[in-house]
């Protein structure tokens, strides 16, 4: 298991949720070509048992940490358009616990603008239309992103090069 661990960290950067989902997987399918499942008991009870174990000696050894895998992720995610609480629920689904994915999502309003530039950028929508657009449906896709209605009005309105200025500082 611990090897399996290490091979699994190896490759991908995970919380501890996601650790012991991999690893308990690992025995389910471990299980599964099992012939005699009652013999086996004892073997899965003690894998079972041993994924806690390992897993508690690599957060203690700093390998896993849900705080720094949070605070890469959520700038990630704001970098590639998603609104703050469209990054907050992703760090959720990976296992983060509510308030540290809180935590993790800056509060910034200028890095939420810019993160509806990025999405408005790869929509092609608000300032990146060609057209005029449908004020409508550009404030529905921004919307349904999870971005809050001041953010929405203020990148639909902005200035084409202005818009276009604040993704590239965005990306370096």
């Amino acid at each position: 298991m611990r090897e399996a661990a290490f091979a699994y960290l190896a490759r991908f950067a995970a919380t501890e949720a996601g650790l012991r989902r991999v690893l308990t997987r690992r025995i389910d399918r471990w299980v599964s070509g099992c012939e005699d499942r009652e013999a086996a008991q004892d073997q899965i009870a003690t894998a079972r048992a041993a994924v806690g174990r390992i897993i508690a000696s690599l957060i203690a050894a700093g390998t896993v940490d849900d705080a720094a895998f949070a605070g890469r992720r959520a700038e990630s995610l704001l970098k590639a358009g998603k609104s703050r609480r469209a990054a907050t629920a992703g760090l959720m689904a990976k296992g983060i616990a509510p308030a540290l994915a809180r935590d993790a999502v800056p509060e910034d309003v200028e890095a939420e603008l810019t993160a509806a530039l990025i999405l408005a950028r790869r929509r092609r929508i608000g300032p990146f239309g060609t057209d005029g657009g449908d004020a409508v449906r550009e404030t529905g896709i921004l919307a349904r992103a999870g971005f809050p209605r001041d953010i929405v009005a203020r990148a639909l309105a902005m200035d084409p090069e202005e818009a276009e200025a604040r993704v590239i500082e965005a990306r370096r």
